[in-house]
């Protein structure tokens, strides 16, 4: 059964971020929500929780046991139950483990273009940004990496995105193992966001950096809430390298701020029961994926886009357009509601992120839009 087929009427019923922002008459196709019903298993785990009143304080390690299990499925790795502890949403979770293994004025690296939070979390906490850009194609650039390493500034935490949001890059196990090499030899806290890990087009491979046995110095953060579209019910694990048992002691008491209950009950259920869910959801993606290319060569030749080969995400390169603002133009003249690129940072304001977890005609009017807006 198609997933993403739920009609801009039904969508407009909902009271999230995403559907209440703008005015009706702008189709959103920017934060990271995706336009599809709930896996019934999902559906039935809450409701019986809320007709049994189980709305209490959260208990148990089926959470862990669950991510243990999916990633056995998924990657031929499984951690063990010491590596793994429940924690709040992905992002929180970073920072606390930020906090804990870093100090004021301290030097933090990241990969612009990057989700707005990574900016935020160093920044906003009074450590600095050590910016090291993805290459032209969207790579890690691992020389430069090794130089911002070794320059002055001697960066002491690095924020990786794995796979990369907004390009949709997948890491390589090549490209991990070096990056972790890099860190662990210098003392450098390697946090890795892994909350697109099952978000992949069919027949391509992540690779979990903790499967690494170089990467055992690493900290990794993850939620099914991008995955299973649960962002309504926070929640989350982190999972250490077993090298890296001093950045878990060192995080603070926020670090450990739990995942509610009832998220514990839907993540849960989503990692056992939905598997298969997810899988066919990216199908469906890729499909529009491909749809997204032949649409922007029909009306928006002169963008320039590159699928990745993960996420639900496209990274549209607007530059040859000739327009002060693409974000603003396409959302006052097209009524298309877009993520801004300097978002994600200062150098990509020709940039825009398209979510693409949406029916094929909202896809393609909402590109539809764009091109009627240049004219």
């Amino acid at each position: 059964m198609a997933l993403l087929t739920l009609t801009e009427a039904e969508l407009r019923e909902r009271t999230s971020l995403k559907w209440r922002t703008f005015e009706p008459d702008v189709l959103p196709m920017w934060v990271a929500e995706m336009d599809v019903h709930q896996h019934p298993a999902v559906v039935d785990a809450l409701t019986e929780a809320i007709r049994r009143g189980d709305t209490g304080y959260p208990h148990g390690t089926a959470y862990a046991e669950a991510y243990a299990a999916m990633a056995e499925h998924r990657w031929g790795w499984r951690p063990e139950p010491a590596q793994i502890r429940r924690s709040g949403d992905v992002m929180n979770t970073m920072l606390a483990l930020l906090v804990g293994s870093t100090a004021e004025g301290d030097h933090v690296v990241i990969n612009p273009p990057v989700y707005p939070p990574f900016w935020q979390v160093v920044t906003g906490y009074r450590r600095h940004l050590t910016e090291v850009a993805l290459t032209a194609d969207a790579r890690l650039d691992l020389p430069a990496i090794e130089a911002a390493l070794d320059g002055p500034d001697r960066p002491t935490a690095y924020l990786l995105c794995s796979p990369h949001n907004p390009t949709g890059t997948l890491h390589t196990a090549e490209e991990l193992t070096a990056l972790a090499q890099l860190c662990g030899e210098r003392g450098v806290t390697l946090i890795v966001d892994e909350i697109h890990a099952p978000l992949t087009d069919p027949g391509q491979t992540f690779v979990p950096i903790l499967s690494l046995p170089q990467a055992q110095n690493a900290v990794v953060t993850f939620s099914a809430g991008k995955g299973w579209n649960l962002a309504a019910l926070k929640g989350g694990v982190m999972i250490r390298g077993t090298q890296a048992e001093e950045v878990f002691a060192q995080a603070p008491p926020l670090a450990n701020q739990s995942t509610g209950h009832l998220a514990t009950i839907a993540h849960t259920a989503a990692l056992t029961h939905a598997q298969g869910w997810v899988d066919d959801l990216m199908v469906e993606v890729a499909a529009r994926k491909r749809l997204l290319v032949d649409l922007l060569a029909e009306h928006l030749p002169q963008v320039r886009h590159v699928p990745g080969p993960a996420t639900y995400l496209a990274w549209l390169d607007c530059s040859a357009l000739g327009l002060s603002h693409p974000r603003n133009h396409f959302l006052t003249h097209g009524k298309v509601a877009l993520n801004a690129g300097e978002d994600f940072g200062p150098a990509y304001g020709q940039f825009v992120r398209m979510n693409l977890a949406a029916s094929e005609e909202m896809l393609t009017e909402g590109v539809r839009r764009m091109a009627a807006s240049l004219s």
